[in-house]
């Protein structure tokens, strides 16, 4: 005979809940914060690297990517990716931006590249590879974004370079440095309430190995 044992396993849901709202939120408009903060360190660096190699000031665009995987790897549920990187794009149009009211177009086109990324693994992988791959995607955007509105005039080599150096600054900044963040935030206890604070006390425990009492 077989016995029927019922699953103990939570029912996975893509639903938002209030507290994935707030916690997106405020994520967001805190690195919108960053976003506004990054542009006095951008300008100067970047302006450097294109004297070297024309194009290459788009490896250091990535810190305007960080809002999509960051709130996706902690939220988990479609459109967070999106979301996060429109309200981070407002906070920063709102505090004031030499790109003025195309931030929020930005801030749309790079948020779409990382959701597609994460929309095709139906919001069930968050390994690093994948948010690797999440941010490139959204790279790619910048990349392709920029080289349209801003440098329509400039050959293709530039755009070529331009866009491969966008890529390169969303796979490392935007996506190996959400990773990281994001298990930094979890070690703090912050994210108890996330999935992805789960994962980091099952990883700790393993790690630590079953307790031996005296």
């Amino acid at each position: 005979m077989q016995s029927a044992v019922p699953s103990t396993t939570p029912k996975r849901s893509l639903r938002w809940r209030v507290v994935d709202i707030v916690v997106a939120s405020v994520l967001a408009v805190a690195i919108g914060v960053v976003f506004k903060l990054w542009e006095f360190g951008y300008e100067p660096i970047s302006t450097v690297a294109g004297l070297v190699l024309p194009g290459t000031q788009a490896l250091f665009g990535g810190v305007w990517l960080l809002a999509g995987p960051i709130v996706a790897i902690v939220v988990r549920k479609p459109g967070a990716a999106l979301y996060a990187e429109m309200v981070a794009a407002s906070v920063e149009a709102l505090l004031g931006t030499q790109w003025g009211w195309l931030t929020l177009e930005a801030g749309f086109v790079q948020g779409l590249g990382a959701e597609l990324v994460f929309a095709v693994f139906l919001y069930r992988a968050w390994r690093l590879p994948v948010v690797v791959l999440a941010g490139a995607a959204a790279g790619l955007a910048l990349g392709i974004n920029d080289t349209l509105l801003w440098y329509p005039g400039l050959d293709a080599a530039f755009k070529a370079v331009y866009v491969v150096s966008a890529v390169v600054s969303g796979a490392v900044i935007a996506g190996l440095g959400s990773w990281l963040l994001v298990r930094a935030l979890a070690a703090t206890g912050v994210l108890s309430s996330f999935a992805a604070g789960r994962e980091h006390t099952k990883r700790d425990q393993a790690e630590r190995g079953p307790r031996v009492d005296a």
